[in-house]
């Protein structure tokens, strides 16, 4: 049997997706309190992505919605992660409030948002490690915000994955 890899590749992509879930997922957590959701986009819903980004982007004039959203489009899949609010109890002030019964109703727990940070580096270090090339958006993840595919979920990055010859997401020009 003789097996392409270019008419593998979009499969390959998706099963190191898993991987990379798996990455975020098992990354250090804030107390040891996982409130960090995860989920892999593909196939029609990175369109539906890519135009929720073009809608922000020109209702909010920030050309580089325009610029990612074609990124997203020359990716395999983006994986999204986000996290639910839980405050953690600690009073540590790191959300600007001296208290965590203190902070106003919106205001993310600083320990949440850096859990998802922690998963997306450990994602990004496992991508690298299976040769595949990522960028962290936080455009995109608005986007998924936005179109709630992480029901509950505040502070949603997207990494857009690729496996081609030339990382489509290196060499990057602003968009007009």
């Amino acid at each position: 049997m003789i097996e392409n890899e270019r008419t593998t590749r979009h499969e390959h992509v998706l099963a190191a997706a898993r991987q990379l879930m798996t990455a975020a997922r098992t990354a250090p957590k804030g107390k040891g309190i996982d409130v960090i959701e995860i989920a892999t986009v593909a196939s029609d819903d990175l369109e539906r992505l890519s135009q929720k980004m073009r809608e922000i982007g020109r209702e909010k004039q920030m050309n580089f919605f325009l610029r990612d959203a074609d990124n997203i489009q020359q990716a395999e899949c983006a994986i999204i992660v986000g996290t639910r609010e839980q405050a953690q109890g600690l009073d540590c002030g790191h959300c600007g409030f001296h208290a965590c019964a203190a902070r106003l109703a919106g205001v993310p727990c600083a320990l949440n948002t850096v859990d998802v940070g922690i998963a997306v580096g450990s994602l990004c270090a496992t991508a690298a490690d299976l040769r595949l090339d990522t960028r962290v958006m936080f455009s995109a993840g608005l986007a998924a915000q936005q179109l709630q595919w992480l029901p509950g979920c505040h502070t949603v990055l997207a990494i857009a994955v690729s496996a081609s010859s030339k990382n489509p997401f290196f060499d990057r020009k602003p968009r007009q």
